[in-house]
């Protein structure tokens, strides 16, 4: 969604996964959504969102993550739900893969910057089954946007940060191309 201002009202609403979007003002609510008190231009709305909406992942996974965290597998019970095929962590470590900088409500440059800024961004590994999304703390002391112009939509960022994946403590790397912002990407062992 582009955030050129249209002349219209809207409000920024949220859903019961605490997911957020705008809406034109004049318009009943759609089942599900609720107004959040913020109101005004298109640009303003989303400005709103940008500040407020730091955790893209859904709040029933983001509870399902924390429950896993404080209750992890048995290591038996891991082994045992495994199929002979190489875990997700270890196919995302082995060799580079495609790699997506995934944003809502809108994927553009200015959302990744944005992103960079507040320190967490998501990376899309779009080949795996399904397409993996990863939500990662960007460590800024190892990425490297130097070789980027945002306000020219060219260059690449580097970006390194790390996460638990899969009982995984794992670093991601994304090289992202701001023109495309796709690139290549893996994963590396951390424990």
């Amino acid at each position: 969604m582009s955030d050129n201002d249209d002349g219209q009202i809207y409000r920024a609403v949220v859903n019961h996964e605490e997911q957020y979007s705008i809406w034109p003002a004049n318009r009943e609510l759609p089942a599900g959504w609720r107004d959040t008190g913020k109101e005004g231009s298109k640009s303003v709305c989303l400005s709103y969102i940008g500040e407020v909406w730091t955790d893209m992942r859904p709040l029933s996974l983001r509870k399902h993550m924390e429950e896993a965290a404080r209750n992890p597998p048995a290591p038996e019970a891991a082994t045992a739900a495994s199929d002979t095929r190489p875990s997700l962590v270890k196919r995302l470590a082995d060799g580079l893969h495609p790699v997506r900088f995934s944003s809502r409500p809108e994927r553009s440059v200015n959302a990744l910057r944005q992103s960079i800024d507040r320190g967490y961004a998501h990376i899309l590994f779009p080949q795996t089954e399904g397409g993996t999304e990863l939500g990662i703390r960007i460590d800024a002391s190892s990425s490297d946007i130097s070789k980027a112009d945002f306000a020219a939509g060219s260059g690449e960022v580097n970006l390194v940060g790390t996460l638990v994946l899969d009982g995984v403590r794992v670093q991601c790397n994304a090289q992202i191309d701001l023109a495309t912002l796709e690139g290549k990407g893996n994963l590396r062992l951390l424990d």
